[in-house]
């Protein structure tokens, strides 16, 4: 029990049943409640507005006035505090009209005893209260739902959405309209994927990582923690991290560690390899010097090819490592729209003879980044090159996109092209891995060194028969 006295406001125009109410209030409990008495319906609503109170009994006939008209009071000053509708007879009619109006309850006055009073009064603060925890629970759960950074998804027991936090509105790209008329399944990349999670996913398991698409159809890899909300309207609760630029961060590190362990691996294959071969071109040369050799022509022709080979090995052990140790800088602030233009300059007699479209979408204002030209511009090249290898001529759509994130600046080279197969991608870097009959597959090894360089990262997103994005990112600094 509370050590201040309840404090109740009686709005009533008749003083016999204020000293009644006085009475029976001092019989439950002396001292426990407080009553205040106002016999006007302005002296309540005067009465109201200092907003002390912590109940009201209210007199259904007040004059010109009803009870009615204090509860619309009440509920547009936002003070709600808890009404009891006294009236003077049984009345169906009025008793549902005050109920109805927002009152807590109601009590005829010839039939008020000191224990209907009480528990009236205990009922009507009790109710208060758990409407009130109830309310602060919404505004805590809207907070958490309107604010929350996750995306935040609300299912029927079909697995149909609806609701979306606005989270999930801007990350998705859809519209409110649009999100409530689809089924959780149709934001998976895979439809069986999407089947299988909406059968079981309440014990699925919340680490499990899944793709979902988003309405242009960029994927995202995301967890999914799925609760059932409410047993009884069978309402689901999906709360969904989008990991995918950690994901992405975790595979950019393991292109750096396996780069430099590319390097370790090189460099212990040229000393290894280079040896021997030094020996055998220092044999081959002597061998040849002699005279029956020389007067030979078919020995002559076979010891050229073994100079010839052993020559292009030594060749691609020196482009190897070039392409993975650690290269010296010469570095300036150049405007990375300043050097993607040096890039396409360079590749324009491809992009003429392929008939490429090509698409320029370069940041209206500049983002400078400290870069040795030369070799970021070669990189760019290498890349653009691949871009428009991959398309049909005639046909193909080379976009170049400039961007600043925060402190970093991106630059996205996007083709319409084959793709890539899905098993290639994790190799797309590595030293001799190449698809191209006539290519040595260092390009990319060597792309990826001078980015490394430069502190960068390079990613790639591919779909077949969709085209291929290479998203490159360097620090920008100013």
């Amino acid at each position: 029990m509370s050590e201040r006295p309840i404090q109740i406001l009686m709005i009533d125009d008749d003083e016999d049943d204020f000293f009644l109410v006085t009475e029976l209030l001092r019989d439950i409990s002396p001292g426990q409640y407080q009553l205040e008495w106002a016999p006007t319906f302005q002296k309540g609503v005067e009465a109201i507005e200092r907003r002390i109170h912590d109940i009201f009994l209210v007199d259904y006939r007040l004059g010109p006035n009803t009870g009615i008209d204090i509860l619309h009071h009440v509920q547009a000053t936002q003070y709600e505090m808890p009404v009891i509708m006294l009236t003077g007879k049984g009345d169906y009619a009025i008793d549902r009209e005050a109920m109805q109006a927002g009152a807590y309850d109601y009590l005829v006055k010839g039939e008020i005893t000191a224990d209907l009073l009480e528990r009236s009064i205990r009922y009507a603060l009790d109710e208060y209260k758990h409407l009130r925890t109830i309310e602060e629970s919404e505004k805590k759960y809207y907070g958490i739902f309107e604010k929350a950074h996750d995306l935040i998804l609300l299912t029927d027991g079909s697995k149909n959405i609806i609701d979306g936090n606005p989270a999930a509105l801007r990350i998705l790209q859809y519209s409110k309209e649009e999100l409530l008329q689809m089924h959780l399944r149709d934001l998976f990349v895979s439809q069986e994927q999407g089947d299988t999670f909406s059968s079981h996913m309440e014990t699925g398991d919340p680490q499990q990582e899944h793709e979902f698409k988003t309405k242009d159809g960029k994927k995202m890899v995301v967890l999914i923690n799925a609760i059932l909300l409410d047993e009884s309207a069978q309402i689901y609760l999906c709360v969904i991290q989008d990991i995918t630029d950690k994901k992405r961060e975790e595979q950019e590190k393991q292109y750096q560690e396996k780069f430099v362990i590319t390097g370790r691996i090189a460099r212990v294959i040229a000393h290894e390899v280079r040896n021997p071969l030094t020996n055998i071109l220092l044999a081959v040369s002597q061998f040849k010097d002699q005279d029956e050799i020389v007067a030979d022509e078919e020995t002559t022709v076979y010891t050229d090819i073994i100079e010839r080979n052993c020559t292009r090995i030594n060749q691609l052990i020196t482009e190897l490592l070039d392409s993975t140790r650690m290269i010296e800088l010469h570095t300036a602030e150049h405007d990375i729209n300043d050097l993607v233009k040096s890039a396409l300059l360079l590749a324009s007699d491809r992009i003429r003879l392929d008939e490429i479209s090509l698409q320029e979408q370069l940041s209206a204002g500049e983002i400078f980044v400290n870069a040795d030209d030369e070799k970021v511009v070669i990189a760019f090249l290498n890349i653009i090159i691949n871009a428009i290898e991959a398309m049909t001529p005639g046909k193909g759509i080379l976009t170049i996109r400039t961007i600043r994130i925060q402190d970093k600046a991106q630059l996205q080279i996007t083709d319409n092209g084959s793709g890539i197969p899905e098993d290639r991608l994790s190799r797309l870097f590595d030293p001799f891995y190449t698809s191209k009959t006539k290519g040595t597959g260092l390009g990319l090894t060597s792309t990826q060194n001078i980015l490394l360089n430069h502190k960068g990262t390079i990613h790639v997103d591919s779909k077949q028969g969709k085209g291929t994005t290479f998203t490159i990112t360097l620090p920008a600094v100013r």
